[in-house]
């Protein structure tokens, strides 16, 4: 990755270019450099901002889908944000749902890619076993279509993650939270225009999940990005930044 990480006021995070903020949200087991295209294509036109969010820092028993949420708002304030257009990519998908029904007034639109909220297939179903490489390099696989997406260093970051204690407490924390805080009830709240860009092959959060989403959420619009699992902006960032500007376009108007 070779954008800058800054660190101020507790918050670290990642700001390039200039214009309409775009806050962009990493996954549980995501990095700031899933997004690292997202940047490339949009920074030269807007002001593209990635906190990272503190799944690890959190006291265990706030760790959860909430205490993100709050996170993010601090951080806007911080920022002094308005008029923000939330991604999120499967926790932190999440997190903006959470988010935007708490505080509707700082967001503009919503984008949504193999979100969390309703349904999740995490880790294939199955505890992590800490001690194997290989079955983290299985399930690290499992999340892309191509299971070249998942690069070894990639398979040896999570490996060491999931062998700190202090982290994966944390870790199976967030995912029981947003297991219970389920979002059916309340999608229909969210009247802003939000973009479901999807993975067709995604086997954490399916097809079905999108489409439930889609019929769920008043202003929605669904794309499909073929050949491709749970994280689109890293295994089809052509295709993902082409339905990002799409929208983005069109919520200008």
């Amino acid at each position: 990755m070779n954008f800058v990480l800054k660190e101020e006021k507790g918050f670290s995070y990642i700001e390039e270019g200039q214009g309409e903020p775009l806050l962009l949200l990493h996954g549980l087991m995501g990095a700031l450099s899933n997004w690292d295209d997202v940047i490339r294509e949009f920074s030269p036109n807007y002001r593209v901002i990635i906190p990272l969010l503190p799944i690890y820092d959190l006291p265990l028993l706030t760790t959860g889908v909430r205490a993100l949420s709050k996170f993010v708002h601090k951080f806007i304030k911080f920022k002094q944000l308005s008029n923000v257009v939330l991604l999120g990519n499967s926790l932190g998908g999440h997190v903006g749902l959470v988010y935007v029904l708490a505080h509707p007034g700082y967001v503009k639109a919503l984008v949504l890619t193999g979100s969390s909220g309703l349904y999740e297939n995490a880790f294939g179903g199955s505890f992590p076993r800490r001690e194997s490489i290989d079955f983290v390099r299985e399930k690290v696989q499992y999340t892309f279509y191509d299971p070249k997406t998942a690069t070894e260093d990639m398979v040896q970051e999570i490996y060491q993650t999931i062998n700190d204690r202090h982290k994966v407490i944390r870790i199976l924390a967030m995912a029981k939270s947003a297991i219970r805080h389920n979002m059916k009830t309340e999608l229909r709240k969210i009247t802003m225009p939000v973009s479901l860009i999807w993975g067709k092959d995604d086997k954490i959060t399916p097809p079905e999940v999108a489409v439930e989403f889609n019929e769920l959420l008043p202003n929605s619009e669904l794309h499909w990005v073929d050949k491709c699992g749970h994280a689109p902006m890293m295994e089809q960032p052509e295709q993902f930044n082409k339905y990002l500007k799409l929208f983005l376009d069109k919520i200008k108007k």
